[in-house]
């Protein structure tokens, strides 16, 4: 069922969420948490919202997609009210912030929160240079960014390092669980040596190659060395040097993975990109703060070959936010 509501107001839209749980025959909501997606672009908004009911068959949600518009026009909220098939297990609210109203998103939010439940933000975009002080930030205890979606995406990542605050987390980092995972179990076998030193290859504008190398970098004192493959591909490869022969993961079509170290047969394994829903999903399982992720983006200055890719980074930042606002003013 999806209902329009223009020109509206948050209570409006209170009462008609009423009435249609009442006209339904519901009687529990059986939310665990709300779900807010904050963005500028009108062709994300769909794109979000079918990944946020993707998640939600796991993590029933209501879903506030804050979807702000020209801020030339006049005052004006235009909400609409998904629920049932049109919404997964959740209930979507898509709500439409026009004129100086857009700037304001958090005053219209907390009408529409779940009580006693937990808020999540997530940016699909372009998000604020320091989430936690966002004003919509601020409301949540978890904050979803995606540096691979920006414009920038190193320059972004560089930003998520410098402002990190508990709860922070980017859906870059969620997309390597399966290789974190796989060179985890792949150390767990014999024979049983150190790990003298790591390369991590890459796209050169690839945030999860980055995070990647400081992962390993933050569990592993020995040199990390980040080495660049053509744009668009990726992470490419992954090589642990040790005594008896490297331990090396590659993936050169970005679907599948070979695994290759001394004393085992070599494996063939499923590494496709992981969707965003997927995504999504993983990081709505877990609150608190992810002190992984954290050490991850701080070891980021420890690794080879970063560090001149960083002082380019810190000196667009300043321009790279200016253009993002005037886009936003757009």
């Amino acid at each position: 069922m999806i209902v329009d509501l223009p020109s509206t107001t948050t209570s409006a839209v209170n009462h008609a969420l009423i009435d249609i749980r009442e006209r339904g025959g519901a009687v529990a909501l059986g939310r665990v948490l709300t779900l807010v997606i904050v963005t500028d672009d009108s062709a994300q908004v769909e794109q979000s919202i079918e990944a946020a009911n993707e998640a939600s068959k796991e993590h029933p949600c209501r879903v506030l997609v804050v979807a702000r518009g020209l801020k030339r026009a006049g005052t004006r909220l235009d909400a609409q009210i998904r629920v049932g098939g049109d919404a997964g297990a959740s209930e979507v609210l898509v709500l439409r912030l026009y004129g100086p109203l857009a700037d304001h998103g958090d005053s219209v939010l907390v009408p529409l929160l779940l009580p006693d439940c937990p808020v999540v933000v997530w940016w699909p975009g372009a998000a604020p240079a320091i989430p936690a002080q966002d004003p919509i930030g601020r409301l949540a205890q978890r904050r979803i960014t995606d540096s691979a979606a920006a414009h920038q995406p190193i320059r972004a990542l560089e930003s998520r390092r410098t402002s990190y605050a508990d709860g922070d987390t980017d859906l870059a980092w969620t997309r390597i669980t399966p290789w974190r995972a796989l060179l985890a179990a792949a150390l767990d076998l014999p024979p049983y040596e150190d790990v003298e030193s790591v390369t991590v290859t890459g796209a050169a504008d690839n945030p999860s190659a980055d995070l990647l190398a400081g992962w390993l970098r933050s569990r592993l004192p020995v040199p990390v060395r980040r080495r660049t493959s053509p744009p668009g591909g990726g992470i490419s490869s992954l090589v642990l040097e040790r005594p008896s022969g490297p331990v090396e993961l590659f993936r050169p079509d970005g679907k599948v993975g070979t695994l290759r170290q001394p004393g085992q047969p070599e494996r063939r394994v499923p590494l496709r990109r992981r969707p965003v829903r997927d995504c999504l999903a993983e990081e709505l399982r877990r609150l608190d703060p992810d002190e992984t992720y954290h050490a991850a983006l701080q070891a980021l200055t420890d690794v080879d070959s970063r560090n001149g890719r960083r002082a380019s980074a810190a000196k667009g930042s300043q321009s790279g936010e200016a253009r993002d606002e005037t886009r936003a003013d757009q």
